[in-house]
């Protein structure tokens, strides 16, 4: 899991700090307070980390090999916090690995990506590496960077927003939703209609692709094209996602119509586990094609999805996955059931909502 802590600065009013660590006590991983404030820190109940020897975790703003020893025979947790504007900083850095620091705080205040980069590549699985950030957008570069990204991030704010953005974030890219599989009862060609492809800046493997439905209540899992056809290459890149108004999950809490969605938009990759991950679209792609209808039985609710007539599309299933023109009544198919309905695309349980 990635980490989120926050630093809190002296020179913040009372009042502010106060607002901060009521915030971060639920949200974030560690807070980086001076000296000064870390009684405040703990009695707000949040992981204190501070030069002191008395926090959670003891952070040196210098690298010092004996005191760090020191600090590791005494068990403490340790933080070794390296501004990155040259080589030499870097292989500071990598000494700090050597020598066990728990975690290692960079910044990088000139050259923010290669830096992290090459930190990321040398210290994975050997300490944690936390990227220093003042906002949101630097966050989630410092979370992606080489892939993998960084073990977590050190938000310096004052803005109790701010946080709550980068902790959604931090948070929300590691999670799962709850699929299920419902039971296709009709399938049913119509007429042409409008369909996008959602091409995205990432590849997707087999059993992943985006939830899709008519209904918000009914999203299903619709593969990425990445079955092989003698006839077609494969894109894994994208999810023919099918007529503009339907909806896609966008977020954990979020969907949108296939009408809203282009190029930049953040989109979520779902896989036959449920495991999610974000993307963004490259493209939309339009076309005009002959649609199917296609509806599945779950416990007594009608689940509904439109997508193009074509062997290429594919629905997920349990085992694997199906062509939509190769699809049966009594087939089991996956999908993700909600309750309530949607308000501009958000989820309010209480709202009596009818879809059909």
């Amino acid at each position: 899991m990635k980490e989120l802590w926050l630093e809190i600065e002296a020179s913040l009013s009372e009042s502010q700090k106060t607002k901060l660590l009521k915030s971060a006590a639920r949200t974030c991983n560690a807070v980086l307070v001076g000296p000064e404030d870390l009684e405040k820190a703990k009695k707000a109940g949040v992981n204190a980390a501070s030069t002191s020897e008395e926090a959670d975790i003891v952070v040196l703003s210098t690298l010092d090999p004996e005191k760090l020893k020191t600090l590791k025979v005494k068990g403490k947790t340790t933080a070794v916090k390296i501004v990155i504007t040259g080589k030499k900083d870097e292989e500071t850095a990598i000494e700090a690995v050597g020598l066990n620091s728990d975690y290692i705080i960079v910044g990088t205040p000139d050259w923010k990506i290669i830096p992290l980069e090459n930190l990321i590549a040398k210290t994975r699985d050997k300490t944690k590496l936390i990227a220093e950030v003042s906002s949101t957008k630097e966050a989630k570069v410092a979370l992606e960077t080489l892939e993998l990204g960084s073990d977590g991030v050190l938000l310096k704010t004052a803005d109790a927003e701010e946080l709550k953005r980068t902790v959604e974030i931090a948070k929300k890219r590691h999670f799962t939703l709850a699929l299920v599989a419902v039971e296709v009862t009709c399938v049913k060609e119509i007429g042409t209609g409008a369909r996008a492809c959602i091409d995205t800046c990432d590849l997707m493997k087999p059993g992943e692709g985006m939830l899709l439905g008519c209904q918000s209540s009914g999203l299903f899992l619709v593969q990425a094209e990445v079955h092989e056809s003698p006839y077609v290459e494969t894109r894994p890149f994208r999810v023919n996602a099918g007529p503009l108004s339907l909806y896609a999950l966008t977020s954990p809490t979020r969907t949108r119509y296939l009408s809203e969605l282009k190029a930049g938009e953040e989109v979520l990759v779902v896989d036959r586990e449920g495991r999610v991950r974000l993307t963004n679209v490259a493209r939309s792609k339009i076309e005009w094609r002959p649609m199917l209808l296609i509806e599945a039985d779950c416990g007594g609710l009608t689940l509904k999805l439109i997508a193009q007539n074509a062997e290429t599309i594919r629905v997920v299933t349990p085992e694997g996955s199906k062509a939509v023109t190769n699809l049966q009544k009594g087939d089991k198919i996956l999908a993700r059931v909600e309750e309530g309905g949607r308000h501009f695309g958000t989820l309010v349980k209480e709202e009596a909502v009818i879809e059909r």
